[in-house]
């Protein structure tokens, strides 16, 4: 069975932008719905808890990242599936 990558990384970018834009509308609710892990997690989750406007910032963040992971990743595949025409390149070149 052959994974397809592009489709990983099409599903992770949705859960990345997707828990990014609950970060923004209920930031408390779900730096509390990360409360699970090491001590070290625990702790930096429940500073987010107390910090609503850097849990948003936070949030804001992700969200960009994940929608420019998309652009980028959706350019490096449209580039790789484009087939290489070398008449063309030939006459660019000359």
């Amino acid at each position: 069975m052959q994974l397809d990558l592009s489709r990983w990384k099409h599903f992770t970018a949705m859960a990345i932008i997707g828990d990014g834009v609950m970060g923004m509308i209920q930031p408390t609710r779900t730096a509390k719905a990360w409360h699970y892990g090491p001590e070290p997690w625990k702790n930096l989750m429940q500073s987010l808890e107390d910090r609503p406007n850097l849990t948003r910032l936070i949030s804001a963040a992700q969200v960009v990242g994940g929608i420019l992971w998309v652009l980028h990743s959706s350019r490096e595949d449209v580039t790789a599936k484009t087939p290489v025409k070398i008449d063309e390149a030939r006459r660019r070149l000359a």
